[in-house]
């Protein structure tokens, strides 16, 4: 996610947004170019109150107030620190900055981290609603069940290695495969190119785009293989 979002460097491989190239190690230009991300611990200014940490990032202040608009209960805490907002309402802020950007694809790291889950479960639809105005969603997400509901497409990956691909449907009514994908058991997909002995797994990731966000992401964004795997186990730093 790190990577996508220009923070850091990639080891190989390129993505393109609309057909142009995203540079890496650039996080200024992927945000120019439509790539914003909501890290897992917020980074909100603190000290700034909802109103101000909104106004910061807004290309227009008609991008506020459709904010507000996703997130009503931030109507009622404009004047109040970011600092002193709860855990549910900072990450309603981290998703608002990011939203008032005007993305095309929207990272969010660990959605759920600190957040009891009936909290994630008021946002996963607002999420879907954001993905189906075009944005590309991803969701790197360790509860699975929830994430499932509201994805299109799932990912399951191993240190950075795709072991698990399918539609969240798909996935959500067969649990066993993810389990055992989770739980450290073998790949579900032979790799027939190195003849390899296939390893066991241990603590991947689960990226579950929203509703409409697997569209969206074939539409704006894409990543091109390395000659030994595909650049998405390269790219995307666990």
């Amino acid at each position: 996610m790190l990577s996508l979002a220009g923070l850091i460097g990639r080891a190989a491989g390129t993505v393109t947004i609309d057909g142009t190239e995203l540079s890496a190690g650039h996080p200024r230009r992927a945000a120019k170019q439509g790539v914003v991300l909501v890290p897992d611990d917020r980074s909100l200014f603190t000290t700034l109150t909802t109103t101000e940490n909104l106004r910061l990032a807004a290309t227009s202040r008609e991008k506020v107030g459709e904010v507000l608009d996703l997130f009503p209960r931030l109507k009622e805490r404009l004047k109040v620190p970011a600092g002193v907002l709860s855990g549910g309402e900072q990450q309603m802020l981290a998703i608002g900055r990011a939203l008032v950007q005007d993305p095309k694809v929207l990272l969010i790291d660990e959605l759920s981290m600190g957040l009891a889950p009936v909290i994630v479960e008021s946002l996963l639809p607002i999420l879907r609603t954001v993905a189906q105005t075009g944005v590309a969603v991803v969701l790197v997400e360790q509860h699975v069940s929830l994430a499932l509901r509201t994805a299109d497409r799932a990912l399951v990956l191993a240190h950075g290695e795709e072991v698990l691909a399918g539609s969240a449907d798909e996935l959500l009514a067969d649990p066993a495969r993810i389990e055992a994908a989770y739980m450290g058991g073998r790949r579900t997909r032979p790799d027939a190119h190195s003849g390899r002995r296939q390893r066991p797994l241990t603590g991947p990731s689960y990226h579950a785009p929203s509703t409409a966000a697997s569209t969206a992401t074939r539409r704006c964004a894409n990543t091109q293989r390395s000659p030994s795997r595909t650049t998405t186990s390269r790219y995307l730093p666990q």
